[in-house]
Formats: structure tokens, C-alpha cells, sequence
């Protein structure tokens, strides 16, 4: 038989069983939505039950004539859902039920039509109005019972149709669950019948085919019979010897297109994500193609560099040369490097290392290009700076370090290295170099002049010591120098000074004794001066340094070379210092002949006879005049700016810091200017360096005269500038600094054949303010303000406000703070009871965090977790409060207390996707603790800010066993549909209508509300705030039995609950 025919009486017999399935799952389905509509009408008499308690309440409250029109109107509605319920079949069995329904909803509506009619005697009675009062009370209570009587007669009702629906609906999975066993089996037997088909005649041929798939082209399928299975066999084995034949010419192709598609790929995805710029030229020298990083360095599209002349962009100067480079490539040098300038979009030049590649098949060029601006920037200022200390090591004669305090790198001067006979390459730039060399005697002492100087001891670093040579020997030298840079804390960063070799001196002074003839000849002045003071000799160098001739000096006191620098204390001194150590070395400022000032650097030594008496005293000097214009020149390169001579960055700060203490000591204003200038990137960018160079000047020139004299304006660099305005009256009184200030930089500045106009944003702040602040915190103010003025459109002022800095740093403060604590464990949770007012049961507590502040004491959640609200210290919080709460429930099971605690959910803790997950680790963290022991409690407001998620993850725990309960209810937006929709299990009153509930009725009323509200969506009540015992009487009487509240127990810690609980007991 064909496989078809018997695949058509199979479909034939299905499709017969389907239908008679499905006529019966019809059936059941019409019954199931007729028990359901019954269900619906139930449903809806209950709100309109829930409508009129509503009505009665505003009727009671108000006494109105509108809430009882209403009342009489909803009535009316009720009385024909009651008819159209007791005329359905389904509600046969409840027939008692609502007939008592019926009675009970007649008697409600005889009460409340006598409490309207004595309502109005009430008004109208004189005398017995105390008699209307009282029955009016007992009225309004049998109509409360009677009401609430309804309720339950109605949810009664509503639970018999709930279980009518679950029936039916059962019976419908029931028809559902066998129509799928039907279908199951019918599958089963397809299977089995389709399986035998599959072994016998399809296997073989999967099997073949798949063989042959594998490659097997050799290969052959069995193929008798006549079935269709037969002849598919027979063609496959046809088709496979036509492949045989075709799959190897097939192969040699397939493998070289492969070869060369994954060699496109690799060079494909090479050119798009290198970051090195690459570009393709075709034999006419046009761009054919330009990666993205070729893009982002020129500034240009693809679409605008296509087609166009390699050259077209090369800056003008460089275009010939760069021509020459691609000609000499295509003329038989196929790979080439050559550097130029390229022109960008937006004008600027870069400096390009170019690598490129010719191939002579298809004449194209392969490029790749290096962007080295910085480099050839840094190489002309390198080059700059050493022409100046070139210029400055080579006038002085003597040995030049800069030592780096931070890093000890040294840099030593060809000079300095030569001094010592070394090359330039001998010597590495570390400072351990020149602590080798120097002599093992001198190390000690050499040491400890460098300390005193830089613990600020002594007011110049001078000292002499013995140094190692190349060849071994040792030369005495001397070594000044001073600090250029120090930070902040006065600490010093670096330090420049000279190396003046000074064996010759110490050889002349070794040998004055042997030889005084020796000392005409030296390079020093020498002056030989007898205990009374007077000259005995000088020698030549004397009257070359000081122009006096020997007979003019000789016979005279060294007084009249004094140049009045100098006290008479600092002569007391050098007399002392002679007598009680035998020499005194230092510098010391002397005068001509001619009337000139000079320095001099003076040693002089006493000198003894064979008795050991003082004979003579010896001074030998030098003139370090040069050295000093050289010091002060290097002073100035450390602290003024080159290119304006305004103060740079370390003047002023050291001017700040003064101009602080000024402040403070006469009680002024002190104004702090940033100023950055708008536009001068652009005409730097257009007119070059040396046009920004001159528009710099003429405008820093300009704000200095706009200052007054006592003020300081600095460049601390680029087009940045800071004015340090003092001895301000008020903050008022600099705004016309500010304004000439702005005037100087926007009026248009005349450089040379160029007219530029610039304008400027400035940033003040002043001192002092509420927070004491240094020099550097002035500065970043001052700068913060600057930014803003930018963004304020430029050309403006703007003053930092210090009140808003201060917010945010105290709030940072304080989230520091709080993380703190978390660390160090200051958190902990106190623990409310929760009891049944009926029975006196304990039923559970609620975890309550507090800060046990080292310094504060205990803090309330409401001094801080309003500061972590919006922050993910909400969620950790969070997370520990419940870690926390688990573990206290296994210590207190352990005790013999077995009750559950409840934990207050934040909204941010809430809304983290993960919420349930994270949860679900902190139960599996604790598995001696059952999931039903821990509540969680969610504030109304939160629930309802996204009550789609709410609701998804309140049914997620409830998964896991956890119970929810909505706190704060009656504060937020509550109606019936989000109750409804929030499958919560506990409704918690909010205390504010707890307290007041005794002599508020809109608090009673909204009490009584609330709790009938629960028991219809059968839902749990508790009340907060209960504080006296009338407050508890008042809820039991309402059938509100939970509570919690001060007057039952305040929070207290965890260690104190089991002792509360035994006293409790015994109360109860």
C-alpha cells in the first residue's frame, strides 16, 4: 500500500474523535461562564453594599439631606441585584442564605429611614432632645450590626459562588486534561506507526544520504521495493555519481575563493579598526580610500577626501618636498618614510610620519601616517630651554645641578662633569652619583648643612667638600645653591645651585704658612689684617676686585670697604665667630674704589704663632657678583613668566598666601579672579604661535595697568590668568575692578599688522567666607565660577556661591558618613511587639533600625535614611536590616520565641530588578529560618508609585512563603482597585488616626472604614499608635484586634525582648 493512502485513513479517524472532544468541551464551557456571570452579580452587590455603608457614613457625619438621597437611591440598585440573584437556578442551595440576606438588607433600610425621621425630631426638640439623642445612638449601633451582618451574609454568598466557579472551572480542565490524553494517545500511535516506517525504509535512506552528506560520494543506497521511499533512493544514488563528478572541479575552486575572501576580510577589518591612519592613492596620486582614524586626525569625511589630490592637503611649504618623495617612489623605491605637515578641516597643522608602499602591478600606494606634533613641539621647546641653560651654564664658568627632591634626578652640566674629567655620557642623572663621589670625610657634614638649609635653618646652602675625580683624585669644591619650587606645605620640590671648584684656594690656604709670597698670585683677593685690625698686605686679586692699590689698603682698617648692607650686628658676629672657632666663611657685600656694589664670597682663618696666640687673621675672597645676577636671573625664570613678566603659578601663591594673612589680620575683603579669555585658541589656531604670543602680551599688559598698584595679576598658563584683588571694603566694592577687567581683555588689541578682538570670562570668589578655605580652594572656586561664566555665554562675571557648594559637600559628608557606619557596625535594629488585644497573644514584632552615632548617641531612621533615599546605600541598608532580622529570629527560636518579624521595604530597594532574587539568597543564607517568618512591610505611596511592579514582586515572594502588608494605609491615594490589585495580606492604619481617633469622628470614621474594607477583601488589620488602653478598647470594638503602639511597648533592643515577654505573659 502507499505511504499516502494509509496517511489519509489515519487523518479521517483523528479528525471524527476531535469533533466529538470538542462538542463536549463546548458544553462545558457555556456552563462554566454561566456559573462565572452568577459569580460577576454577587460581586457587584457586594460594592453596592460597600456604596451604601459609604453613604450611611457620610449621611451619619454630616447629616445632609444629599448622602440620604443617595443612600435611598443605591438601595433601590441593591434590591434589584438581590431579585436578579434569587432568580437565578444557580443559587438554589443559597437560598437561605438570601432570604436571610433579604430580611437583614429590609431591617438596614427600616433603621436608617428611622434614624433620618428622628433625625428631624432631633432638630425640632426642645426638652427631650437628650431622649432623640440616645435613641439615636442605639439606632445608629443596630444599624452599624446590621450592616455589617449584610457583609457577611453577602460574602457568603460570594464565597458559594467562588466555589460553583472553581467547580466548573475543574470539570472544564477535567475535558481540557482528557481531549489532550486523546490527542496524547493518538500521537503516540502516529509515532509508533511513523517510527516502524522510519526503521524500515526512511532510516536507510537517512543513513545513505547522510553518508554521502559527509562526502562519501562513493557510496550507494539500497533501493528495492516500489514505494515512493524506492524511487527517492534511486535518484539520490543518480544525483551522487553527477556530484562525484562535479565536487572535484568543484573543490579546487571553492579552496582558493576561500584563500582570497579570507585575506580581503583580515585586510578589511585591519584598515577599519587600526588606530594608526591609513589611506590608498591611486596611480594618479587621489585618494581612493581612508580608514576612520585617517578621518578623525585630518577632520575631513571620506566623501570629501575621495578623488582628490594627496597633495592638495599638504601645507604649502611641504608640498614640493613631499612631490619629490612620491616621484623617487614610483620611480623604483617601493617603500619610502618621509615627514610633513598636513592641513585639517578646521585649519590646524599636524606633523605626519608617513610609511608608504608602491605596488608597481596596479599602480596604487599604500600609506600609514603617525600624528608627531607633540613631538616635534616638545623637541622645539627642548631645544629652546637648552639654548638657555647653554647660555647660562657657559657664561658662569662653573658647574650647574638641578636637582628634583621628589624624584632625586639630577640634571649635571657639561661643565659640571668636565670639572671632575668626566664626558657628558659618564655621568647618569641621579643624585646617588653625586653622593658616591664625594669624599667619606666630608659626607657627614655635607649632609647636615643640606638639612639645615632645607628645614629652613639657614638662609643660603653653602658648603665645601672634597670630590672624587675620574682618575681618583679629589678636587675641594664648592657647592650654592638654593630651592626654586616648593609646594603647598612649604616643603621643597626642587633646587638649583652651582659647583665652583676651589682646590686651587685650599691648596694656597694649606700652604699660606710655608709660603705667604704664594698668596700674590692667587685667583682670590687676600687681605693679611693683624690683631688690631688693621691691613698688613693684599695681594694682587685684592686690588683688581676691589680697585684699591696695596699702598691705599695698607695701614687701614677693612672698614671702608664696607657697602652699609650690612648691620653691626653681622660684623659682631664674624668677630665672634673668629675668636671662638679661629675662621668665618660666608658672603658678604662689599664697595669699590669706584663706588660699585659687588659680592664677594670670603673665608678668613686666624692664624697662630708657635705659642698658640692669634699672630694674624687671613681673608681670602672672591668675586661672586656674576654668579649672583646669574642666581637672580635663575630666580626669576622660577617665579615670573617669560613671555608677559607676570607672576607664574609659584608667585602666586606664595602672593595668595600673604594676601590671605593681610586679610585676616586687618579684617578686609579679598578677591580672587579667574580669568580665561574667549577666542584665543581660534586666532592661535589661524595666526600661529607668534600672533597668540603677541596678543597674550598686549593684553596682560593692559589688565595689569586696569589693576590698582597693590594687586596681583598672574598667568598661571596658556590663556589663563588670576587676579588677586585686596584690601576690599565689601563684595560690592570690586565690581568695578571686575568691569575694567573685562573692559582690558574685550577692547580690540593692536598686534603689529593684526587686529584682534578677544573677549573674557571671569570667576570670582572672595575670603573670607563661613568655612575656613586655603589658597587652593580659593583658586578651584574661583575657577568652578569661571566655568560657569562660560556657560553663562562668555564676556560675563560670575561669583561662585558658596551656600550650594556647601550643600552638596555636606550631603557628600554625610553619605560618606553613613557608609562608614556600615563598616563599622553602628547600626542596629530595636524591635516593636505586636499583640492580639483580645487574647493578649504576642504575634509578632516589627525590626526598627536606629544609629548608635559615637558622638550623637542614638539617632531615629529620620535622622538619616532621608539622606540615603535616592542613593544605593538605601539598598544595602536595606539588605542588612533583613540579614539582620533573620539572624535574630534563628537566636530567638532557639530561646523558645516563635514569632514572626516584619521589616519596612524602601521604595528604591523595591524597584531593583533583582529584589526577589536577592531576597531569595538572604533565606538561603539562613535555613534554619522558615520563609513565613519574615513579613515585609511596604509603604502605601511606594506601592502605588509602580504598582505593576509592586504587585509582580509582592506575588513573587508570596511564592517563597513571604507575607506583605501595606503600611500607612489611609495616607496615600487608596481606593479599591489598587487594593484589589496588590495582593497584600495585611492592612496597617496609620497612627495619625489612631491617636486622634478618641476625639476626631473623621479619624473614628475613617477608622471603622478602613477596618470593614479588610474584612470584605478578607485581609488582616492592625493598628499603629496605640498609646492607652481606652485606644485599645475603642479598636476591639471596631474588630480591629491587632495593635502596636507605645502603650503596649516602645522598641527596644533585641537582648530585652524575651524579659518583656515573660512580663507580658504574666500581665495576660
Amino acid at each position: 500500500m502507499r505511504i499516502v493512502k494509509r496517511l489519509k485513513i489515519l487523518s479521517a479517524a483523528a479528525i471524527v474523535t476531535v469533533a466529538v472532544l470538542l462538542a463536549i468541551l463546548f458544553s462545558t464551557i457555556a456552563h462554566y461562564q454561566q456559573e462565572k456571570d452568577g459569580y460577576l452579580l454577587v460581586d457587584k452587590l457586594v460594592r453596592g453594599l460597600f456604596e451604601l455603608t459609604a453613604f450611611r457614613d457620610q449621611y451619619l457625619l454630616y447629616r445632609e439631606h444629599r448622602p440620604q438621597t443617595d443612600w435611598e437611591s443605591r438601595k433601590e440598585s441593591v434590591n434589584r441585584l438581590l431579585d436578579r440573584i434569587a432568580g437565578q437556578s444557580a443559587f438554589a442551595n443559597e437560598a437561605p442564605v438570601l432570604a436571610k440576606l433579604r430580611a437583614s438588607f429590609d431591617q438596614s433600610a427600616t433603621i436608617f429611614q428611622r434614624i433620618a425621621a428622628n433625625n428631624a425630631l432631633l432638630n425640632q426638640a426642645g426638652d427631650r432632645q437628650g431622649v432623640y439623642a440616645e435613641l439615636d445612638k442605639r439606632l445608629v449601633s443596630q444599624l452599624l450590626l446590621r450592616d455589617a451582618n449584610n457583609l457577611n451574609l453577602a460574602g457568603t454568598l460570594l464565597d458559594a459562588g467562588n466555589r460553583r466557579v472553581e467547580k466548573s472551572y475543574q470539570y472544564l480542565v477535567g475535558i481540557v486534561g482528557l481531549f489532550a490524553l486523546w490527542s496524547t494517545l493518538v500521537t503516540i500511535m502516529s509515532l509508533i506507526r511513523l517510527s516502524r516506517l522510519i526503521n524500515t525504509r526512511l532510516l536507510p535512506l537517512h543513513q545513505g544520504a547522510k553518508r554521502i552528506a559527509e562526502g562519501n560520494l562513493d557510496y550507494r543506497i539500497a533501493c528495492s521495493g516500489s514505494d515512493e521511499f524506492s524511487e527517492l533512493a534511486a535518484a539520490v544514488n543518480g544525483m551522487t555519481a553527477r556530484l562525484q563528478d562535479f565536487t572535484a572541479q568543484l573543490r579546487g575552486e571553492v579552496a582558493e575563493r576561500e584563500r582570497l575572501a579570507q585575506e580581503r576580510e583580515q585586510y578589511f577589518r585591519f584598515f577599519r579598526l587600526t588606530t594608526e591612519p591609513m589611506c590608498i592613492a591611486d596611480p594618479q596620486g587621489c585618494f581612493m580610500q581612508v580608514n576612520p582614524a585617517f578621518e578623525s586626525l585630518v577632520g575631513f569625511d571620506e566623501s570629501e577626501l575621495l578623488a582628490k589630490p594627496f597633495l592638495e592637503f599638504v601645507c604649502d611649504e611641504d608640498r614640493q618636498k613631499t612631490a619629490a618623495e612620491m616621484e623617487r617612489q614610483i620611480s623604483g623605491h617601493k617603500s619610502m618614510a618621509f615627514e610633513n605637515r598636513y592641513v585639517c578641516k578646521d585649519g590646524r597643522l599636524v606633523h605626519l610620519s608617513w610609511t608608504a608602499y608602491y605596488d608597481p602591478d596596479d599602480g596604487v600606494t599604500y600609506a600609514t601616517a603617525r600624528d608627531i606634533t607633540e613631538r616635534k613641539l616638545a623637541e622645539a621647546q627642548l631645544a629652546e630651554s637648552e639654548f638657555r641653560w647653554k647660555f647660562a651654564i657657559e657664561g658662569s664658568g662653573d658647574g650647574v645641578w638641578d636637582w628634583n627632591l621628589v624624584t632625586n634626578q639630577v640634571n649635571f652640566s657639561r661643565r659640571y662633569k668636565e670639572m671632575l674629567g668626566y664626558s657628558d655620557q659618564d655621568m647618569r642623572g641621579f643624585k646617588q652619583e653625586w653622593v658616591d663621589r664625594l669624599h667619606p670625610d666630608d659626607r657627614a657634614a655635607v649632609a647636615a648643612v643640606l638639612e639645615e638649609y632645607l628645614a629652613g635653618k639657614t638662609p643660603v646652602y653653602a658648603v665645601e667638600f672634597r670630590m672624587r675625580c675620574k682618575d681618583g683624585s679629589y678636587k675641594y669644591i664648592l657647592a650654592r645653591g638654593m630651592v626654586v619650587d616648593r609646594d603647598g606645605a612649604g616643603n621643597a620640590l626642587r633646587m638649583i645651585g652651582t659647583h665652583t671648584d676651589i682646590s686651587e684656594r685650599k691648596q694656597l690656604e694649606q700652604k699660606l704658612q710655608l709660603a705667604a709670597s704664594v698668596f700674590t698670585h692667587a685667583r682670590e683677593g687676600i687681605m693679611i689684617i693683624g690683631t688690631d685690625g688693621v691691613i698688613i698686605d693684599v695681594n694682587e686679586a685684592f686690588s683688581l676686585i676691589t680697585g684699591y692699590s696695596r699702598e691705599e689698603a695698607i695701614g687701614r682698617f677693612p672698614r671702608f670697604l664696607h657697602s652699609g648692607r650690612h648691620d653691626p650686628s653681622f660684623y659682631a658676629d664674624m668677630w665672634q665667630q673668629l675668636v671662638e672657632k679661629g675662621h668665618w666663611y660666608g658672603e658678604i657685600w662689599n664697595r669699590r674704589k669706584t663706588g660699585e656694589i659687588y659680592a664677594q664670597m670670603e673665608s678668613i682663618s686666624s692664624i697662630r704663632d708657635a705659642a698658640g696666640n692669634i699672630s694674624q687673621y687671613v681673608s681670602l675672597f672672591s668675586d661672586i657678583t656674576t654668579l649672583k645676577e646669574h642666581e637672580k636671573q635663575l630666580e626669576h625664570i622660577a617665579h615670573f613668566d617669560a613671555l608677559t613678566g607676570l607672576p607664574n603659578r609659584i608667585l602666586l601663591a606664595d602672593r595668595l598666601r600673604q594676601a590671605i594673612v593681610q586679610a585676616q589680620r586687618n579684617g578686609d575683603i579679598l578677591a580672587i579672579v579667574y580669568l580665561d579669555l574667549d577666542g584665543f585658541k581660534a586666532i592661535n589656531d589661524s595666526y600661529g604661535h607668534e600672533a597668540g604670543d603677541r596678543l597674550l602680551t598686549a593684553i596682560s599688559a593692559r589688565m595689569k595697568q586696569a589693576l590698582r598698584e597693590g594687586d596681583t595679576l598672574a598667568r598661571i598658563g596658556g590663556d589663563e590668568f588670576v587676579a588677586v584683588l585686596s584690601e576690599l571694603v565689601n563684595a560690592d566694592s570690586s565690581i568695578p575692578l571686575l568691569e575694567r577687567l573685562l573692559t582690558a581683555a574685550s577692547d580690540p588689541a593692536d598686534c603689529g599688522d593684526l587686529m584682534f578682538n578677544v573677549s573674557a570670562s571671569l570667576g570670582v570668589t572672595f575670603y573670607p567666607q563661613a568655612e575656613e578655605v586655603d589658597a587652593d580652594q580659593l583658586l578651584r572656586q574661583a575657577d568652578q565660577a569661571m566655568y560657569q561664566a562660560k556657560l553663562a555665554g562668555k564676556n560675563c562675571v560670575c561669583r561662585f556661591d558658596a551656600d550650594q557648594d556647601s550643600y552638596i559637600r555636606t550631603r557628600h559628608e554625610s553619605l560618606n558618613r553613613i557608609g562608614q557606619a556600615m563598616l563599622g557596625r553602628e547600626f542596629v535594629l530595636y524591635y516593636q511587639p505586636k499583640v492580639n488585644l483580645r487574647s493578649g497573644a504576642l504575634v509578632g514584632a516589627e525590626a526598627l533600625i536606629r544609629w548608635h552615632h559615637p558622638e550623637k548617641g542614638l539617632l531615629p531612621p529620620s535622622e538619616f535614611l532621608s539622606v540615603v533615599e535616592d542613593h544605593p546605600l538605601a539598598v544595602e541598608i536595606g539588605e542588612w536590616v533583613i540579614d539582620t532580622a533573620l539572624k535574630q529570629i534563628q537566636i530567638w527560636h532557639n530561646a523558645g520565641l516563635r514569632i514572626p518579624v516584619s521589616v519596612n521595604i524602601g521604595a528604591r530597594q523595591l524597584q531593583q530588578k533583582d529584589f526577589v532574587e536577592r531576597l531569595r539568597q538572604l533565606l538561603v543564607a539562613h535555613p534554619e529560618v522558615a520563609a513565613d517568618c519574615l513579613e515585609l512591610e511596604v509603604l502605601e505611596t511606594s506601592a502605588i508609585e509602580d504598582i505593576g511592579h509592586v504587585s509582580n514582586v509582592i506575588y513573587a515572594c508570596k511564592e517563597l512563603g513571604i507575607a506583605f502588608a501595606l503600611d500607612d494605609f489611609g495616607t496615600g491615594y487608596s481606593s479599591l482597585t489598587y487594593l484589589k490589585r496588590l495582593p497584600v495580606a495585611m492592612l496597617k492604619i496609620d497612627r495619625s488616626f489612631v491617636c486622634d481617633m478618641l476625639d476626631d469622628p473623621d479619624d473614628l470614621s475613617i477608622l471603622n472604614g478602613v477596618i470593614s474594607l479588610a474584612a470584605a477583601f478578607g485581609k488582616q488589620v492592625i493598628a499603629e499608635g496605640v498609646e492607652t488602653e481606652k485606644h485599645g478598647e475603642l479598636l476591639l470594638q471596631l474588630g480591629c484586634e491587632l495593635a502596636q503602639g507605645y502603650g503596649i511597648a516602645k522598641p527596644m533592643p533585641a537582648e530585652e525582648m524575651l524579659d518583656w515577654y515573660q512580663q507580658w505573659r504574666a500581665k495576660a
